[in-house]
C-alpha cells in the first residue's frame, strides 16, 4: 500500500522510475513497487517484480496483531505464512536481524469476530494480513527467495477496523476522504479511534521500513 511504500522509499533513498522505485543500499541494488490491498493485487505485483530479475523479494508493511506479546509498532518475521482460503503454507527465506516467530495468516476476508480471532491466536497465529501468502506463492513457484517484515498497526479484536471503515479504504491503502467525512459526520466520536489508528499505522510502517533497511544491509 502507499502508506507502507512511502517510508521504504525514503529510508532506502530510492528514486521513482515509472511505477517502480530504484536505488542502492550499500552494494545492493534495490527496486520497490506498491502492492495494493488483496491477494490478487499482491500476486500481480509479485510477478511484475520477478519480471525485473530480482533474486530476493521482501514483503514490507503492516499487519493486525493477535499475539499478546507483540505490541503496536513491533516488527516480526513469521516462521510460516498460510493462505487461509487454500490452506497452502509457505516458509520464508530469513533475512535481517529478527528471530522468526509464529504464523502469519493471510486472506481477502476481514475477520472481526472476537471468538474467531481468539481461536486463531490459540492456534499459533501471530498476525493477519491480506497479501503476504500471495507473494509467497508467486516466489515459491518461481524459485525466488523471499522474506517478510510486518509491523503491528492494530489489534483486530479491539474493533478499530470494521467493515464500514475498511470500505472507505482505497486499493492503494489511502483513505477516501469524502467517505471518511460522512463517516465522522454520523458520529464525531469516531475521530478519536481514527486518529489513534492513523498514529499506530504510521509508527508501524516506519518500523517495518527500518527493519527492511537493516536486512538489505545484511544480505
Amino acid at each position: 500500500m502507499e502508506p507502507e511504500l512511502a517510508p521504504v522509499v525514503r529510508m532506502l533513498g530510492l528514486e521513482r522510475d515509472g511505477e517502480t522505485y530504484r536505488g542502492r543500499v550499500d552494494d545492493l541494488a534495490v527496486v520497490a513497487v506498491r502492492t495494493d490491498i488483496g491477494m490478487a493485487n499482491a500476486a500481480a505485483a509479485s510477478k511484475r517484480v520477478l519480471d525485473l530479475g530480482v533474486d530476493h523479494v521482501m514483503v514490507v508493511g503492516i499487519a493486525g496483531g493477535l499475539h499478546p506479546d507483540i505490541a503496536i509498532g513491533d516488527v516480526f518475521t513469521p516462521e510460516v505464512v498460510v493462505h487461509r482460503a487454500e490452506g497452502r503454507e509457505h516458509r520464508p527465506s530469513f533475512a535481517g536481524d529478527l528471530t522468526p516467530f509464529g504464523t502469519l495468516s493471510c486472506g481477502d476476508d476481514l475477520i472481526v469476530d472476537p471468538e474467531v480471532l481468539a481461536a486463531m491466536g490459540d492456534g499459533g497465529i501471530v498476525a493477519v494480513d491480506m497479501e503476504t501468502a500471495a507473494v509467497a506463492a508467486v516466489c515459491d513457484d518461481a524459485g525466488c527467495a523471499w522474506s517478510v517484515f510486518r509491523a503491528i498497526s492494530d489489534r483486530p479484536a479491539e474493533g478499530l477496523i470494521d467493515a464500514a471503515l475498511f470500505a472507505m479504504t482505497k486499493p492503494d491503502g489511502t483513505a477516501d476522504h469524502d467517505a471518511v467525512s460522512r463517516y465522522l459526520a454520523e458520529d464525531p466520536a469516531r475521530l478519536e479511534a481514527l486518529t489513534r489508528l492513523a498514529e499506530d499505522t504510521n509508527r508501524a510502517t516506519e518500523a517495518a521500513a527500518a527493519a527492511a533497511l537493516r536486512a538489505c544491509r545484511l544480505l
